[in-house]
């Protein structure tokens, strides 16, 4: 096969692949996936980047005049916007809610955007919500608003570029497409596009649950929206550019079953997808299972999972966010995140030098490591032992770690109480547990913290 030549990275959005699930449990169905994950800023939204920008440009409202622009996003639309401001040279602001993962945050600075990062847990009408925020700040400076929930050329995009790809790739012959509404593009362009192209093409809706879509479109009323760590898709509103009228089912996913879903994908599939992309395969399998007929079903994988490998493909993550299930001990294990047993918890030697103690302490990103001798713990380094020992001769970075650390420690058995730790905290230590002589992890302040907020699920 000939690789196509392209003008540029812009020449590269659309056209991507379609890839049938082969190692799923489809049911009687054939279910298809349209890998937006291949478009050069790695999400579907490149495509509404490109249609919204250049709308703009053909309407005069961005050009020589006005280089500024500034647009809410909670999900990849940003990173589309990104790519295109970058390509064009314009300057570009976006206000993100605070669970956005710190990748994609890096991707954007990286592209020259300029990010403001605010509250995730408001509603629209409060002045920190990202929506009213960002049209705040457009306002103040003077740019150029980009509305992705009320902008014509967010659906525009779909209807003219990707349905029409994914029917003429499945040969015009599609029963079901199952699609997510963040800002309601997607759903809509593609109900636009089917409608005259395939017209028995049944719309479904994959929504996180705690987003009111689901529910709106079975009972027509919008409820209170919740929370939900699966990022870029549902909403606590409708939005303006979200027709719903030709969705036919609709189904809630739970976080844990999204995130699960993606994370089976990439085992048996081989395909790297983001957290939408757990709640769209969830719902299509759903649906695919549910069936007592042979249909075809496609739905999107929206973005690539690359931007989520510290959160929903670390287990240390999903244990914490109380995703993994684990045995039950019903003692202080259940506190340690990161268990010895498993080889989780970053150690080091009493012979090594202080600046390999220093480098694991950087990659990890933790302040404390304990020193382990034949399986026992014979000290603890922190980040003040460094300090303390650097602070007048830099070369004592090359010590022994033993010259240093602390000896002092603070063992509590498997089997004492949560409260039995706040003594420890008050001193500024961690707990180091113990099963006799064996060690079994580090219980910090946050793992009790963590373990509490588990209980309010």
């Amino acid at each position: 096969m000939t690789a196509s030549l392209a003008r540029g990275a812009l020449d590269l959005i659309g056209d991507t692949p379609l890839v049938r699930v082969s190692r799923l449990d489809t049911g009687p169905c054939e279910l298809w996936l349209k890998l937006e994950s291949q478009n050069p800023g790695g999400s579907i939204k490149d495509r509404i980047g490109r249609s919204m920008i250049e709308a703009a440009e053909q309407d005069g409202k961005l050009g020589p005049h006005q280089r500024r622009l500034v647009e809410a996003t909670a999900g990849n639309t940003g990173l589309g916007l990104a790519l295109v401001a970058a390509q064009k040279g314009y300057a570009l602001t976006l206000v993100i809610p605070d669970k956005m993962s710190r990748e994609k945050i890096l991707h954007l600075k990286a592209l020259g955007a300029r990010v403001v990062i605010t509250r995730s847990d408001v509603e629209k009408g409060h002045p920190d919500y990202y929506q009213d925020l960002a049209l705040a700040i457009a306002r103040e400076d003077g740019a150029f608003f980009v509305n992705q929930f009320e902008n014509p050329a967010n659906p525009l995009a779909h209807e003219r570029t990707t349905g029409p790809e994914i029917a003429a790739a499945l040969g015009g012959k599609l029963d079901a497409m199952v699609v997510g509404v963040g800002s309601g593009g997607t759903l809509t362009g593609l109900s636009r596009a089917f409608a005259r192209l395939v017209p028995g093409c049944e719309m479904v809706l994959a929504d996180p649950e705690g987003s009111i879509l689901a529910g709106y479109v079975r009972t027509g009323k919008i409820g209170k929206a919740g929370s939900w760590v699966v990022e870029g898709i549902g909403e606590d509103f409708v939005p303006a550019n979200a027709d719903l009228s030709r969705v036919r089912h609709a189904y809630t996913v739970p976080d844990r079953e999204s995130l699960a879903a993606a994370r089976d994908l990439l085992r048996h599939e081989g395909i790297l997808g983001g957290s939408s992309t757990g709640t769209l395969l969830a719902a299509a399998l759903r649906h695919c299972r549910a069936q007592s007929e042979p249909r075809r079903v496609c739905t999107l994988v929206p973005d690539s999972g690359n931007k989520y490998l510290s959160k929903m493909y670390d287990d240390f993550w999903m244990a914490d966010q109380g995703f993994l299930d684990r045995t039950p001990t019903g003692d202080l294990r259940e506190l340690v995140s990161r268990r010895h047993a498993e080889g989780a918890v970053v150690t080091v030697k009493p012979d090594e030098p202080l600046l390999i103690a220093y480098g694991r302490m950087k990659q990890h990103d933790v302040s404390q490591l304990p020193v382990l001798e034949a399986g026992k713990v014979v000290g603890i380094l922190d980040e003040s032992d460094l300090l303390a020992a650097a602070a007048d001769d830099e070369a004592r970075l090359r010590d022994a770690v033993r010259d240093h650390m602390t000896t002092r420690l603070e063992t509590v058995p498997a089997s004492a109480r949560a409260r039995d730790l706040m003594p420890l905290f008050a001193q500024g230590l961690v707990a180091i547990v113990v099963d006799g002589d064996q060690f079994l992890g580090l219980v910090t302040r946050m793992d009790v913290v963590n373990h509490l907020r588990r209980k309010l699920h």
